[in-house]
């Protein structure tokens, strides 16, 4: 797994994501919302059980990521006293993520964009964070990798669009030299 690269320039080469051999692209333009809601769940009082990353209504995706090159996933996160959750892998913003609604989900359907609801057992999530990171494939790993280009503390509105941070500038970068 590579995600740091560059070329030499005489002895020294400036390493980061945007490198061709790497991941290509630097990540300042990913942008992204996400809103409270349990669409599996047939109570009223469970809102802030589930998250997705959708504009409603419509629902429309709300993820604004650049595609990955082969090797990587992208995965979402809800991250609280317990540790990460994975809310599910994706490559594509516009359609159900790896585990659909989740192991947790009510007896409703859910949305084809990526997301999860948390109803069995409840697990609200105000005061969590919310994360989209960048993930190896094949992922060795049941915790969140190291580039996390959208990141943002969950509010308690539900049914309400609520805006990610772009972190990109918190990717790693290194000078090689030789």
């Amino acid at each position: 797994t590579k995600y740091l690269g560059g070329d030499w320039d005489g002895n020294s080469a400036s390493l980061s994501v945007a490198d061709g051999a790497t991941l290509m692209n630097d990540f300042s333009s990913a942008a992204g919302s996400y809103i409270l809601a349990t669409p599996s769940s047939p109570a009223m009082d469970d809102e802030a059980n589930g998250i997705w990353w959708l504009v409603p209504p419509p629902p429309t995706p709300s993820l604004t990521l650049p595609m990955l090159p082969a090797g990587w996933m992208y995965e979402g996160w809800v991250v609280g006293p317990g540790g990460p959750v994975s809310t599910g892998r994706f490559t594509n913003v516009a359609m159900a993520d790896s585990d659909g609604g989740g192991p947790g989900k009510g007896p409703m359907g859910t949305p084809p964009v990526p997301g999860q609801d948390f109803v069995m057992p409840p697990m609200p999530l105000t005061g969590y964070h919310a994360v989209i990171s960048i993930e190896p494939e094949p992922d060795d790993s049941p915790g969140p990798f190291t580039p996390k280009p959208l990141v943002a503390e969950i509010g308690a509105s539900t049914h309400m669009s609520q805006s990610m941070d772009n972190n990109a500038g918190s990717f790693p970068t290194g000078m090689a030299t030789r």
